[in-house]
């Protein structure tokens, strides 16, 4: 078991053997949170490098107030929320460009056709769809919809990670679902009539 607070301080003083045992211990899940926002390997491992360059540069400011995953996640979250944001903003930039100038080069995504790594084969098609409902939920509900119910995070520590309390946490995931329903009520109008 990794003793987290003695391997920030190592971090703190430059230890990049310290950051790689950090690294092995948190890469994973924290890789399984950004695909779930970027739904994108390459976004989601250029993320993950540099959630643990921000956890490098900033290793000695940590103050443990909280868990040491719980500002591990948070990093996560705010890097992912950041590229989304800038992702949108250049999507819309695109967007008006096409419009206004001929012969312009279209600023170009991938498809919503993202399948997250833990989804079995059978359960594809139903993901996807799953996934782009996610996209429509605000941020807030995103959040804590993904870290909860995707990530199997506690809403103890989902609430810690989003600066809210868990009260508030379980009622973002229960708008977050409500909405998802009517969302995938479109695709699935038959579901749950019975």
């Amino acid at each position: 078991m990794l003793d987290e607070k003695s391997c920030l301080a190592a971090i703190a003083q430059g230890s990049e053997e310290a950051l790689e045992q950090l690294y092995n211990q948190y890469c994973d899940k924290v890789y399984n949170t950004l695909i779930s926002y970027t739904k994108n390997a390459e976004d989601a491992d250029e993320l993950l490098q540099d959630v643990f360059v921000t956890i490098y540069n900033t290793a000695s400011g940590f103050q443990f107030n909280s868990s040491v995953s719980t500002w591990i996640y948070r990093i996560a979250v705010n890097k992912s929320l950041d590229f989304l944001r800038k992702k949108n903003s250049q999507k819309r930039a695109g967007i008006f460009t096409s419009l206004y100038v001929k012969d312009s080069s279209e600023v170009k995504y991938e498809s919503t056709d993202f399948v997250h790594p833990g989804v079995t084969m059978e359960n594809q098609e139903n993901a996807k769809l799953l996934f782009q409902a996610i996209d429509t939920l605000p941020e807030n509900q995103k959040t804590a919809y993904l870290l909860t119910q995707v990530e199997g995070l506690p809403q103890k520590e989902v609430a810690e990670i989003m600066d809210q309390s868990r009260k508030s946490v379980e009622s973002l995931v229960q708008r977050a679902k409500a909405n998802l329903k009517k969302e995938l009520e479109k695709y699935f109008p038959e579901r749950g009539k019975t």
